[in-house]
């Protein structure tokens, strides 16, 4: 494995981590600006925010498609493994925001 790899993975599970944790910070202050409870949106908002942080960690859904038929059809299966490596990368980093979030917001995490 190529020392590149290892840091989009990286990179992918904290730009997940980002786009969850600002996203749901900074989407609450529209609910404020507009006379709602800015906490209980906090977690519908991120809620919301869990595929749109995957997909902007992977860098587009189009590249991550042309990967998976790389390494099916081609037989690089390193590529195909790499790839879905960067998918759970970002998906712990959402994972992590959510619960960031969580405890934020003293929900208990099912």
């Amino acid at each position: 494995m190529e020392e590149r790899f290892f840091a989009a993975f990286i990179s992918c599970f904290f730009i997940a981590l980002g786009v969850i944790i600002g996203g749901s910070f900074i989407g609450s202050i529209g609910d404020f600006a507009t006379g709602d409870a800015p906490l209980t949106s906090m977690g519908r908002i991120a809620d919301r925010l869990r595929i749109w942080a995957i997909v902007a960690a992977i860098g587009g859904t189009f590249d991550a498609i042309a990967n998976f038929e790389k390494g099916l059809t081609d037989g690089s299966t390193i590529d195909f493994v790499k790839q879905v490596l960067l998918i759970l990368s970002a998906m712990g980093g959402v994972k992590t925001g959510i619960i960031i979030i969580d405890w934020f917001l003293q929900k208990e995490t099912p």
